[in-house]
């Protein structure tokens, strides 16, 4: 499904933002990994065994999670699916300006990726017969397959990846770290809640994109990440229908949304709100509670709804700039 992301909401273009706690962790020498490290034998999410001879040095990434989870580990990736699409989607952790793009995620460059001369491709797996996985395992190029979502935990899902990852590139103390600060915003953001007192926890979050004049609206519900996070500190997903059984995500209409009632209506922030202009003079929109109590409020833009740690620390701001 996020290899179709950027089709799917093609109008709902993302500037970059910049955002705060996501910087980089500085590596000291304890971090690096040792030329003396033993071989690493590790079970990827496609149930694969995975054998490298030592860390991993020279990383290819073909999903944009995997690419902001080596940055945050000290790692620049050798190559990247889609650099500018990144750079637009994803504010978490930048990219070298100079990282070598190889194609699309799900349609990458297979030439641009062994010119790379990697020794570990690292991507989301799509199912036992994942046909990138299947093409890069005809050559001498290990890969490691991880899931990236999986909405019976999805929170749990997302530390597991970043795990894996840090054990491939030797960065396991690094990935305690980055993971201990994710716990303590978490803490921090349950408490900013809990003081701000608001009038309602309720919550939905959405993206949307419009073809002509159809408006298709995706609600995040239940087993989605973004909405796990807003559950972990003490808001409450209102969204109740029907989602997909890895991302959580759902499909409505206009309609479909008003229905929610008086919650707090996040949205993925855009450029020039395409989608918005067309319900100006809408009646079902603008009578909407979360219209008319001032309650629809846009995410920062440059939020990675399916990223990693970093990303997750700027979901949870985001929700306690909107409540608070």
């Amino acid at each position: 499904m996020r290899r179709t992301l950027t089709t799917a909401l093609a109008a709902t273009s993302l500037l970059v933002l910049a955002a705060c706690g996501t910087s980089q962790p500085s590596a000291d020498e304890s971090d690096e990994p040792s030329p003396d490290s033993g071989p690493i034998t590790l079970t990827d999410g496609a149930g694969r065994t995975v054998e490298l001879p030592g860390p991993a040095e020279k990383v290819v990434s073909l999903e944009w999670q995997m690419t902001e989870d080596l940055l945050a580990l000290g790692v620049d990736p050798v190559g990247v699916a889609d650099v500018k699409g990144y750079s637009t989607w994803n504010t978490a952790e930048s990219l070298p300006a100079d990282t070598t793009d190889v194609g699309l995620r799900g349609e990458p460059n297979y030439d641009a990726i062994y010119q790379s001369d990697p020794d570990l491709v690292v991507l989301e797996v799509y199912g036992p017969d994942d046909a990138v996985v299947k093409r890069l395992e005809k050559y001498d190029v290990p890969v490691l397959a991880v899931l990236g979502a999986d909405a019976k935990d999805p929170l749990a899902q997302l530390k597991e990846t970043f795990t894996l990852i840090a054990q491939a590139v030797g960065k396991e103390g690094v990935a305690e770290d980055v993971l201990a600060e994710l716990d303590q915003s978490i803490e921090d953001a349950k408490t900013a809640v809990a003081d701000a007192t608001p009038e309602t926890t309720d919550f939905v979050y959405a993206d949307a994109y419009a073809q002509g004049s159809t408006i298709s609206i995706r609600p995040y519900g239940q087993g989605s990440l973004i909405g796990e996070l807003g559950e972990t500190i003490g808001l409450t997903n209102a969204w109740t229908g029907e989602v997909d059984p890895a991302y959580g995500l759902g499909s409505t209409d206009v309609e479909g949304i008003a229905q929610v009632g008086d919650v707090h209506l996040f949205y993925t922030g855009t450029e020039s709100g395409t989608w918005l202009d067309k319900l100006s003079g809408n009646p079902v929109w603008e009578a909407a509670p979360f219209v008319t109590n001032d309650r629809f409020t846009p995410f920062p833009e440059g939020i990675w709804t399916f990223g990693g740690p970093r990303s997750a620390q700027q979901v949870v701001d985001a929700f306690v700039a909107g409540v608070a």
